[in-house]
């Protein structure tokens, strides 16, 4: 991937076999929280993104992954996943939810836009690609890293999809990398969806057990969700880089989970109250006032760790992926 400093959208990047980027634009939204999606959409405040589709050629409609960066945006590890998935037969589409919102990282401060935004963008991709001629409308997945990861299993969420994209449509799957579980809806059902969850047990960004808690409440709620903590494994395991300590990280993984009401409202974890006013902001402010925040966190991978990673991807999308989908 060429490090000229342009916005993804603009780089030209092109894979063995002659497959090279093609930069669509994503119509999405800039909502100010869950509810403002669930319950006030007509409200919404438009906003266009962008990103890089990888097709293999001439085979007709493909089931395609969207691949969602996190806080430190689009890297080299996105694309190698994007370029893995087409060896597979996929199509892969690598989204970019920065550069066109003029933002470079949100590792020091992850309120520049709403993790409702991050969703949303997902859905927005998701619509965008199943009108597609080239792509299997009912065999699209989601891929997210950290932020990215919150991202796909908020939209698998049918209580958040419903609203987006409607009752009758969705993700087939979704893989969930390290993913924050800090927003959680009280009803966590996904349909259809099937959800897949890595993280490693040093990971000092995104709390194992919450991640743990999330999956068994899809698994209550009657989803097909699967969990795998690799042993020794830091956040973003799969980069392939050296364990490295982002400083200005600010983290607070041990702050108590926030659900959201079916209306989508944040439940406060003191009062137990849904408030709709409620921004990502206010519950941030108060995790950090309550003594969970805490500066630096480290990110990489140890010998190994990035190889253990790309085969457990292969081996769920191959999976998820390559039937039928089932009746939603």
């Amino acid at each position: 991937m060429s490090g000229d400093g342009a916005r993804f959208g603009e780089r030209r990047i092109e894979f063995d076999g002659g497959i090279k980027g093609e930069t669509i634009e994503i119509a999405t939204a800039n909502p100010l929280n869950y509810h403002q999606v669930v319950s006030a959409s007509r409200s919404l405040p438009k906003a266009t993104i962008d990103g890089q589709l990888f097709r293999p050629r001439g085979q007709g409609r493909l089931p395609c992954i969207v691949i969602v960066p996190g806080s430190l945006g689009v890297a080299d590890s996105h694309v190698a996943h994007a370029r893995t998935l087409t060896q597979l037969g996929f199509a892969a589409f690598v989204v970019d939810p920065f550069g066109a919102r003029n933002v470079t990282s949100t590792v020091a401060d992850q309120t520049q836009y709403s993790f409702a935004a991050s969703a949303y963008d997902v859905l927005a991709t998701y619509r965008t690609l199943a009108a597609r001629d080239d792509i299997d409308a009912g065999r699209i997945g989601a891929q997210g890293h950290s932020r990215g990861g919150s991202a796909v299993l908020t939209a698998a969420t049918r209580r958040f999809a419903d609203a987006v994209i409607g009752p009758s449509r969705g993700l087939r799957a979704v893989y969930a990398a390290y993913p924050w579980c800090g927003h959680q809806f009280l009803d966590p059902g996904v349909g259809a969806t099937i959800v897949r969850c890595v993280i490693g047990d040093r990971d000092e960004w995104c709390l194992p057990q919450q991640v743990q808690g999330h999956v068994q409440a899809i698994r209550l709620a009657g989803g097909d969700a699967s969990l795998e903590i690799f042993p020794a494994a830091h956040h973003s395991f799969d980069r392939e880089t050296s364990i490295e300590l982002i400083k200005d990280a600010s983290v607070s993984p041990g702050a108590p989970t926030v659900y959201l009401s079916s209306e989508g409202a944040f439940v406060h974890p003191l009062s137990g109250e849904s408030d709709a006013r409620l921004v990502d902001r206010d519950l941030m402010v108060y995790a950090l006032k309550a003594g969970y925040g805490r500066t630096g966190a480290r990110i990489g991978s140890q010998p190994g760790q990035a190889e253990a990673f790309r085969k457990d991807m292969e081996r769920f999308w191959i999976g998820a992926l390559s039937e039928a989908p089932a009746v939603r």
